[in-house]
């Protein structure tokens, strides 16, 4: 038996369910629709027999939801598949220039605006650094930057925008000290009802999220998530953020704040108790680089193009992989993860750099009791906030929750 209503099987019967959770035989169908396209965006091209099986619909449920997603633009075709027997098959996939979004990270030392398509591609994107945020700083960067990549658009592109997703650090005003904010210039922040402020100032629907949780899903959706059903993930940022996958779905927990990795104890580098956060963020390599002469602002132009700073940078990969090891153990004690995954907002190179000092670090613990998950990098890079934040939208529009997803291929594979 499908998890999916197939509106075929009650061709005259309206679908009628509980006011409080349900929907009407339209919302069933666009639940379909959705299915269709969340199958789709997983394998990256199917053809219509692979979804029926996967899914659960019939043939012909199938066929007439993808006739109707290609006529509306959302799936393309890719040239035909011959087999052994019987007719060729035709992929589809989602068509990239189909929908469009806007992402926004704010981060304690730099914001970044990104137009992401509908597979995670970045189109086009702004960026703007800063000793601190400030509320009315951000806004303005916000608004500006909308109206500045709105005016590269053709108005048929602007009708795709299906929303933005606004990817930012709760309680920004905690460890102002540590990033070097005047006392109380950060406490502006609190009660700043930051999604409402940016939504009235644009014309699209405003989603926020916690920025590690953003990249987390990011993850998810666009990078290792299909390999790794449960995974443990930490973002190094300006300060350190993570996140929790459990059965394919980010796990945000009672509060929303499951998986806030920061906080963790560890040992630092003279045995002293320290929180995770404190050693493994890029502040910590901000003040390394200072006390060793190096003006650490080039760290804030651009996470893709980081100099190699030698002996400091070297210094912080190795205490970060260090605490980094012992998180890992401590996560691995708790829950049982088939992967911990390690990525920031710095280049590829550094994150290679990072994850082998730490599988290293990981070897030299007392792992006796432990089943140790693979330490592998994240696949989405330095713009997983802003690529996390522009999913919201089109997730809400377009897609299905990834736990909901795999349950029902699971179902339909037999699993």
């Amino acid at each position: 038996m499908s998890l999916v209503h197939d509106p075929e099987d009650t061709p005259t019967t309206p679908a009628i369910l509980d006011p409080s959770g349900g929907a009407n035989q339209l919302g069933v169908r666009a639940h379909n629709e959705r299915l269709v396209l969340s199958l789709v965006r997983r394998h990256g091209a199917l053809s219509k027999a692979d979804i029926a099986r996967r899914s659960g619909l019939s043939a012909q449920t199938v066929s007439v939801i993808m006739r109707e997603l290609e006529k509306d633009g959302l799936l393309s075709r890719d040239a035909p598949v011959r087999g052994r027997v019987g007719q060729p098959s035709t992929p589809m996939r989602l068509n990239p220039d189909a929908v469009l979004s806007f992402g926004v990270k704010i981060g304690r030392r730099s914001a970044d605006l990104v137009l992401m398509d509908f597979v995670g591609g970045i189109r086009m994107q702004l960026h703007q650094i800063y000793p601190y945020p400030l509320p009315q700083d951000i806004i303005t960067f916000v608004a500006a930057g909308i109206k500045e990549l709105e005016g590269r658009l053709s108005e048929e592109q602007r009708r795709k925008i299906a929303g933005m997703g606004v990817a930012a650090p709760f309680e920004l005003w905690n460890w102002a000290e540590q990033v070097g904010a005047p006392p109380g210039a950060m406490d502006a922040w609190r009660g700043f009802d930051l999604r409402a402020e940016i939504a009235s100032r644009v014309s699209y629907p405003v989603f926020l999220q916690n920025d590690a949780t953003s990249a987390c899903g990011a993850e998810l959706v666009f990078g290792i998530g299909p390999h790794y059903p449960d995974f443990v993930y930490f973002f190094i940022g300006s300060f350190l953020g993570g996140g929790i996958v459990l059965n394919s779905s980010v796990f945000v927990g009672r509060t929303g704040t499951a998986g806030a990795l920061g906080p963790l104890p560890v040992r630092g580098r003279n045995g002293e108790n320290r929180q995770l956060l404190e050693i493994a963020s890029i502040f910590v390599l901000e003040n390394l680089l200072r006390d060793h002469g190096f003006d650490p602002r080039p760290l804030w132009y651009s996470a893709d193009n980081w100099i190699d700073f030698g002996e400091p940078l070297e210094i912080w990969i190795q205490d970060t992989a260090k605490a980094l090891a012992q998180a890992i153990v401590a996560s691995a004690s708790v829950l049982d993860f088939s992967a911990a995954v390690i990525d920031g907002g710095f280049p590829g190179w550094v994150r290679e750099r990072v994850v082998r000092a730490t599988i290293k670090a990981a070897a030299e613990l007392d792992l006796q009791g432990v089943v140790m998950p693979e330490i592998i990098e994240g696949a989405v890079g330095p713009q997983a906030r802003a690529i996390g934040g522009a999913s919201l939208p089109i997730f809400a529009r377009y897609l299905i929750d990834q736990n909901v997803l795999f349950k029902e291929i699971e179902h339909a594979e037999g699993h």
